[in-house]
C-alpha cells in the first residue's frame, strides 16, 4: 500500500519537472521580438526606387515589405517619413526574365527564371543606419506555356512570389539583426 502513493509521487515528478524546464526555456513566437531599438514605434517605408525596365515591380515589392511589416509586427508603417522614427529605403538594381530551359521538339523556352536585386537600407531618424543590404538576390522558375489555347502568362505571379519571398526574408533579417 506504501508504494503507489511514491509511485504517484514519482510519476508526478517525471511529468512535471520537464514541464517546469520548458516553461522558462526562453524560447519566444517567431517574428513577435525585435533587435530594432525600443524607441522605434513608427517606420516608414517609401516606394522602393526601381532602376531596371520592369514596369512597376517596385510597387509589388513595397507593397509586400508593408504587408509584412503589419502581419508580423507591432511597428506602425507608413509610407510618409515625416514623423517615422525609422526608414526603409530600397531600389530594385535589376530585374531579369530569361530562359532556362528549351523544349526539344518546337524550340521554344519551356521554362523561365525570373531574377531580382534589391538594395534596402534602413536608417533611424538620427541617421544611424540599423540595417543595410545592399545585394538581395531572389529567383522564381516558371513554366512557360507553348499552346495558345491554354497559354496563362506566368511571369507576373513569378513576380508576386518574388516579392512575397523577399518581404518574408528583409522583415525576418531587420527584426533579428542578421
Amino acid at each position: 500500500m506504501t508504494s503507489a502513493p511514491r509511485v504517484h509521487r514519482i510519476l508526478a515528478a517525471v511529468v512535471l519537472v520537464p514541464l517546469l524546464l520548458l516553461a522558462s526555456c526562453g524560447y519566444h513566437a517567431a517574428g513577435k521580438a525585435s533587435q530594432l531599438p525600443p524607441n522605434i514605434k513608427i517606420l516608414a517605408v517609401p516606394s522602393f526606387l526601381n532602376q531596371t525596365h520592369t514596369y512597376h515591380v517596385e510597387t509589388g515589392l513595397t507593397n509586400a515589405v508593408i504587408r509584412e511589416f503589419n502581419t508580423r509586427t507591432r511597428y506602425r508603417v507608413m509610407q510618409s517619413e515625416a514623423d517615422a522614427d525609422a526608414v526603409l529605403k530600397g531600389t530594385v538594381i535589376s530585374a531579369e526574365v530569361a530562359p532556362v530551359a528549351y523544349d526539344s521538339v518546337t524550340g521554344r523556352a519551356a521554362t523561365g527564371l525570373a531574377t531580382i536585386m534589391i538594395k534596402v537600407t534602413l536608417t533611424a531618424r538620427d541617421g544611424r543606419v540599423l540595417y543595410s543590404n545592399p545585394n538581395y538576390v531572389f529567383r522564381d522558375q516558371y513554366q512557360i506555356s507553348n499552346e495558345l489555347s491554354s497559354f496563362f502568362e506566368e511571369q507576373g505571379p513569378a513576380l508576386d512570389r518574388l516579392s512575397r519571398d523577399f518581404s518574408r526574408t528583409l522583415v525576418s533579417n531587420i527584426l533579428e539583426a542578421f
